[in-house]
Formats: structure tokens, sequence, C-alpha cells
């Protein structure tokens, strides 16, 4: 329903109920639940800032969750797609991880170190583990984005790098763009990662 919001922060707080962000936008004021990593780095924001937006509609109410990076809002929608992880458990582990070093775990099957967000045991840190891999790497497309690399560079990585972005719901155009900046400042020997990490930052631009 909503991509994203600009606004002026006209209220926050928080409490052990979780972090609250008010955005008042052409004289209505939105509520979001947002991470408490976003919620240090609005502090001293009087500026407008922009807040992606995901809509929470159940049985006995709706609310908003917002995100100040897209890839977080999005790695969010499908952290929750997995059976266990409510909006809560996703905003504890945007918390405890950034989105490119939970991409990264994911991608390396670190399921202990999942472990370290507070309400995770090692059996739900191994059901997100399969199912964001099986999600973020097994993605089907019949549209390619075919990149051009050099010939020292990890194909592999290349294509996983890729694979997660396109899961992750960006364009082929951002995609191609975001590849092309990103392996041409890294080294030859990037993992998918380090390109996932850059291509992420080129793209929150």
């Amino acid at each position: 329903m909503y991509d994203y919001i600009k606004g002026i922060p006209a209220g926050k707080n928080t409490s052990q109920k979780g972090s609250f962000l008010t955005i008042e936008n052409n004289g209505i004021g939105y509520l979001f639940e947002i991470t408490s990593r976003d919620f240090s780095s609005l502090a001293d924001a009087e500026n407008e800032v922009k807040v992606y937006t995901v809509l929470l509609h159940r049985e006995d109410k709706m609310s908003l969750c917002g995100f100040l990076h897209r890839e977080d809002r999005d790695i969010f929608n499908i952290l929750t797609s997995v059976s266990g992880v409510g909006s809560k458990m996703a905003l504890t582990l945007l918390d405890e991880f950034s989105s490119t070093d939970l991409i990264g775990l994911v991608i390396q099957g670190d399921y202990k170190a999942l472990t370290s967000a507070k309400g995770v045991g090692p059996k739900l840190a191994q059901k997100i583990i399969i199912e964001l891999k099986d999600k973020l790497m097994n993605y089907k497309t019949n549209e390619p984005v075919v990149i051009e690399t050099s010939k020292k560079q990890d194909s592999q990585s290349v294509d996983d790098a890729k694979t997660v972005l396109i899961s992750l719901g960006y364009e082929r155009e951002e995609i191609k763009s975001a590849l092309s900046k990103a392996l041409a400042v890294l080294n030859d020997n990037a993992s998918a990662e380090d390109i996932l990490k850059e291509s992420l930052k080129i793209l929150s631009v």
C-alpha cells in the first residue's frame, strides 16, 4: 500500500514495547515502529526524512513499521515470511545485525551467530538460515541480468550477489548499474558478501 513516506520527525519514544517514530506529512502524523538502530540515528533529526514502510494487518489492529534504508525493509519482509518469525523478532534481528551482515550469515550458513539475537534459539536460527537461504539464493527469474566481469573475478560470487539483489526486489537496471560500480572498486577476489555490501551501499544513495 505504501512504499515510503517523507516527512518531518514529530515525535519519538521508546519503551519495553519497542521504539516508535511519528512522521508528519501534510498535517497527518504517521506512527511507525522502528529498529533501535534507526531510533538512535534519528537522535537530533529535525529535517525531512524518508521512511520505507511496511503495513501490518492483523485481526485486531493495523500498524506501520518503518525503516530508514530500503534494504532493511526488504530483509524485514523476507524475514517475516519465515514461519515462526513475526514483526518483533524481525526487528530484533535487524537491531542485532545490519542487513548486509544478516545476508552474509545466511549465505555462510552461520546459524550459531544468529543465536546472539534476543529470543533466537538454535532451532529457530537453523530454520531462519534454511528458509532465508532458499528464498535469497534460489530466486527464479526469466529475465537474466548480464554483468561483465574481469576474468579474475569469481563469477559464482557475482551470481550469488545478483540473485540476492533480485530477490530483494531491485529492478534489473538498478542491479546492473550497482554491480558494475561495485565490481569496479572491489578486489578481484571479493566475496559475495563484499559485493552485496558495496552494491547495497550504492543502491541506498
